[in-house]
């Protein structure tokens, strides 16, 4: 068990005076680093024989078709069959699997992703460096490393460059640089780096491994990026990921940052917390940090456990971790370092393996001798087993499982269609041609019943509508009522000077951001109407437009923000609806199908695959830009002549002269009146386009078990028919066609027994679940 071996690496990590523990090193024998545990390697070898066995059926099914033909068999009954099964086999090799990183700002995230992939390939700084997601891809060890970006509406990436590691990062860092300093003109939206992950290239069955590298809430606002889609793309990743790893950095792990990345990503995310648990694990990085004077790592790891227990994970996972001697021992043992970092290897961590000689004196072995334990004491190898056990253990197994009722479902079609066929040959001819019209009066009483099926599943699509749609009415009256009560307090604090001196807890952030974008805005303020305290007049036409801009760049991120979290909750209450339903259709029509199976004595099983739904973002962005010319209509300018005294002391005389005197009005309570239009808006919009998303993917699961019905009584309607147009020409080789077919069925029994025993196998796996 990996939970009872965490804290055992740390004996051979640091002491108090960053000594190792043991006083005489010994040289670790050359290693061969084999990241599978026994859980892992059991999946491969399992994953293997499935894979063989679904080729060996696929090739049989390729000559039993070819064989009908040959036979004046016509029909294409099990081509859809095949073309099932090939799907299948393509699937089991192409599984993805994701494994979301994320982290608050200097945590070593990047230095982390660069030990698992082997290679310092993410470039790492003091500014944030994760400004949109980007994807570490596993190719093969052969394929060329390639940098690709991704931009907004468009559907190919740029590939930025293709080469080495050291290549890569370059044109990374520089290529965030220029998106960090010019405010992402190109609407970049994600990375993907393809190169190979070390600890993935011995497990085959894993080829669609990735690393999710994720922005956290404390970089959201460091590239002037679009928060909200940062924001998305964290709560989606830890959806739909595999496994989430959490990294903190031993020496902050305490900071108000990762508070904030637990209350932003997590809080609202109670599945995180119970049902998937499992999947979430915690680093501490940097444990060489540890001086003498802090607590041992034991005791702080227990104290981190009580705070996440606290927080509400409960039984949170901790491993301890030092990411960049892991990277280096890698390169060492690679070797592919380079002077550099043998030498930053050396300076940092040789000193902990010294040894002492013959004569007693301290010696430090070669970095090539001291690699491998180094790696072991780093904890990466430790951490890959943990993230590959879990994959494999859940998503493998469930594909797995997948797989082989799949493989089954297509071996027990075939042994229908043969059965039918063997006995179709015995039964007397009249008999066959009355049983072939029975089976197709019971075919359209199928349809029928499907069609019955079809207007249950209407009335649930329409209940499901109906859930979204009071979703998104509470969404506009919240958003609404926020802009309403934040534009308010506003308007008052205005009103109420001595009451603006500095912005309260209590008081929006619309105030605080009015607040902080104004050095003192009583300065620019001429003076409020005393009728309607939303309409405040200012002295200078700059200053009023400086108080449209800050609020519109408020709100539109703001609403955006709100909207993103009822995104989030609307897709995973949506996902679990249309499990439901498509557990209700998959009950019926297997209803409707065990009917069918019962006349031709045989049984056919339905599958359904559930996608989770998609809701669109709601497009909030610049929501008062495209109508501030509207805003600025109620922007009046007024010329008063007023009359001044001045006193000539030449002359002594009273005088008039004309002063002209601008002033500039802000109606606040307008602005906050199109804002909620806006949002009104732009609801109308988007539930129409919600709506058609449901209608569309209910279609789709519908459509899903009613095709698999009609594929299964046209197959054997198509079957009985030419076996009625063989019973008639080819009479006179009938004990040769009948031989054949038991030739194909003794066969095929060799396929229906490998599969039993890899459900057993599978079974027996399950039960080792760690």
């Amino acid at each position: 068990m990996i939970w009872h071996q965490e804290f055992e690496p740390l004996q051979k990590i640091v002491s108090p005076n960053h000594q190792p523990l043991e006083s005489n090193y010994q040289q670790p024998p050359t290693m061969n680093h084999n990241y599978q545990n026994m859980f892992s390697q059991n999946f491969q070898q399992l994953h293997n024989r499935i894979n063989q066995t679904g080729s060996k059926i696929l090739q049989f099914l390729q000559e039993f078709r070819r064989g009908k033909l040959t036979e004046g068999d016509k029909t294409q009954g099990l081509e859809v069959v095949e073309n099932n099964l090939v799907q299948t086999l393509q699937n089991l090799q192409e599984q993805k699997y994701q494994v979301a990183v994320v982290a608050a700002m200097k945590a070593g995230k990047s230095t982390f992703l660069n030990a698992v992939i082997g290679a310092d390939i993410l470039a790492s700084e003091n500014a944030a460096c994760t400004i949109c997601r980007t994807d570490i891809k596993h190719i093969s060890n052969g394929a060329t490393p390639r940098l690709l970006e991704y931009r907004e509406l468009k559907e190919q990436p740029v590939i930025l460059v293709a080469g080495s590691a050291g290549e890569i990062q370059q044109k990374f860092l520089e290529r965030t640089r220029e998106i960090r300093e010019k405010n992402n003109p190109d609407k970049t939206i994600r990375f993907e780096v393809e190169h190979p992950i070390e600890a993935i290239s011995q497990i085959p069955s894993l080829a669609g491994f990735s690393l999710l590298d994720t922005p956290g809430p404390n970089e959201w606002e460091s590239a002037n990026f679009n928060t909200v889609k940062l924001k998305q793309t964290a709560l989606e990743a830890l959806r739909t990921c595999n496994a989430i790893l959490f990294i903190l950095n031993y020496t902050s792990y305490k900071d108000n940052a990762i508070l904030d990345l637990f209350k932003e990503v997590v809080e609202n995310r109670k599945e995180i917390l119970n049902k998937d648990a499992g999947k979430v694990y915690f680093i501490l990085n940097k444990v060489d940090l540890k001086t003498k004077k802090d607590p041992e790592i034991p005791e702080v790891i227990n104290e981190l456990k009580q705070e996440l227990i606290n927080f509400g994970f409960p039984n949170p996972r901790i491993y301890p971790a030092i990411s960049r001697q892991g990277l280096l021992a890698k390169l060492i043992i690679k070797e592919t370092a380079t002077e550099f970092d043998i030498e930053e290897f050396e300076d940092s961590f040789s000193a902990k393996y010294s040894r002492k000689n013959e004569k007693g004196r301290k010696e430090i072995p070669l970095p090539s001798e001291i690699a491998p334990q180094a790696l072991i004491d780093s904890n990466i190898p430790e951490i890959e087993k943990m993230v590959i056990q879990t994959i494999t253990q859940n998503s493998g197994v469930n594909l797995l499982e997948d797989v082989l009722a799949r493989l089954e479902k297509v071996v027990k079609g075939i042994e229908d269609s043969l059965n039918t066929q063997i006995q179709g040959w015995e039964i007397e001819l009249e008999t066959l041609k009355q049983k072939v019209e029975e089976y197709a009066e019971k075919a359209d009483r199928a349809n029928q019943q499907v069609l019955e099926v079809k207007k249950l599943v209407k009335q649930q699509e329409k209940k499901l509508i109906e859930r979204f749609g009071q979703e998104l009415k509470l969404f506009a009256t919240d958003a609404k009522e926020q802009i309403k009560t934040e534009i308010e307090q506003l308007a008052n604090s205005i009103s109420d000077q001595s009451k603006f001196d500095k912005p309260t807890k209590s008081r929006g952030g619309l105030f605080r951001e009015i607040f902080q974008g104004f050095d003192n805005l009583f300065n620019q303020v001429e003076r409020q109407n005393s009728e309607n305290i939303y309409k405040i007049r200012f002295k200078e036409e700059k200053d009023a437009e400086k108080l449209i801009k800050t609020i519109n760049e408020y709100c539109s991120p703001h609403i955006q923000n709100l909207w993103v979290d009822v995104q989030d909750k609307m897709t995973r209450q949506g996902t679990k609806i249309r499990e439901d339903l498509a557990t209700e259709i998959q009950s019926k029509i297997q209803e409707i199908s065990n009917q069918l199976s019962v006349y031709l004595g045989e049984y056919l099983q339905i599958k359904l695959n559930i996608n989770p739904i998609i809701i669109p973002l709601l497009n909030f962005e610049g929501m008062i830009d495209d109508k501030v010319d509207k805003i600025l209509d109620r922007i009046r300018y007024t010329e008063n002549k007023q009359e001044v005294k001045k006193r000539n002391c030449k002359k002594d005389e009273i005088y008039f002269v004309n002063v002209e005197v601008k002033s500039f009005e802000v109606d606040l309570q307008a602005i906050s009146q199109l804002i909620c239009r806006r949002i009104d808006e732009q609801l109308k919009e988007s539930k129409k386009v919600i709506d058609l998303v449901i209608q569309q993917q209910v279609k789709e699961d519908f459509r899903s078990a009613e095709m698999q019905i009609k594929d299964y009584t046209k197959k054997f309607q198509s079957e009985l028919e030419a076996l009625v147009w063989q019973r008639e020409s080819q009479a006179g080789e009938a004990e040769k066609i009948c031989s054949n077919l038991q030739v194909y069925q003794i066969k095929l029994s060799e396929y229906v027994a490998e599969l039993d025993k890899l459900e057993k196998y599978l079974d027996e796996l399950k039960k080792t679940k760690a």
